[in-house]
C-alpha cells in the first residue's frame, strides 16, 4: 500500500493547462511547498488573489509557489480563459502561476483535486479553497475561503516548510 506522500511523488507530473499557454507541472515544484488555490472571477472572495500575489512576492525567492486554478464549479468563474486572465491582470496585477478553467469536483476534477478527494478526504467546498503542498509531497494543510492568504495559519505552515537562510 502506498502513503498518501509516495501516491503523491509517483504522480508528480500532473500537468495543468497554463492560462499563459503551454503547461504547468507540479512536477516543476518538486521538493518545494506550493499553495494550490481553487479561483473564481465573480466571488466575494475574489480580492483575496491581493493576498496570493503577496504571499508569492514574499517567498517566492525562498522556493515557494502558489498555484491559481479558475473554476467554474461553483458557477462564479468568467466564461473564458482569456477574460480570466484578463480580469486578473487588469485588477490585480498577478504574475503567479494560474491554470487554465479547471474542474476541481466530482468525477470529472483534475486528477490532482481528485487525488486530494480520495487520499486525503478534501476537496474545495467552494472558491478559494486552499490546500498547502510540503516539499516531501504531503498535505501540510487545508483552509477555507474564509481564511485570508497572508493569515497567520497558512503562513506560518509556509515559513516552517522554507529553507532556513
Amino acid at each position: 500500500m502506498l502513503t498518501a506522500s509516495a501516491a503523491f511523488s509517483a504522480q508528480r507530473d500532473w500537468q495543468f493547462a497554463s492560462i499563459d499557454g503551454g503547461t504547468l507541472s507540479l512536477d516543476d515544484w518538486a521538493g518545494k511547498p506550493v499553495l494550490v488555490v481553487n479561483t473564481a472571477s465573480r466571488c466575494g472572495f475574489t480580492p483575496q488573489y491581493d493576498g496570493l500575489q503577496a504571499l508569492y512576492d514574499t517567498y517566492r525567492d525562498r522556493g515557494f509557489a502558489v498555484l491559481a486554478v479558475p473554476s467554474q464549479d461553483f458557477k462564479q468563474e468568467l466564461a473564458s480563459d482569456e477574460q480570466v486572465k484578463d480580469f486578473c491582470a487588469l485588477n490585480f496585477d498577478l504574475d503567479l502561476p494560474m491554470t487554465t478553467i479547471t474542474p476541481v469536483l466530482g468525477d470529472g476534477a483534475h486528477p490532482f483535486y481528485r487525488w486530494l478527494a480520495d487520499s486525503e478526504g478534501w476537496q474545495p467546498s467552494w472558491n478559494f479553497n486552499k490546500v498547502l503542498i510540503a516539499p516531501d509531497g504531503t498535505v501540510a494543510g487545508t483552509w477555507g475561503s474564509a481564511t485570508v492568504p497572508e493569515s497567520p495559519e497558512i503562513t506560518s505552515r509556509i515559513e516552517a516548510l522554507l529553507p532556513r537562510g
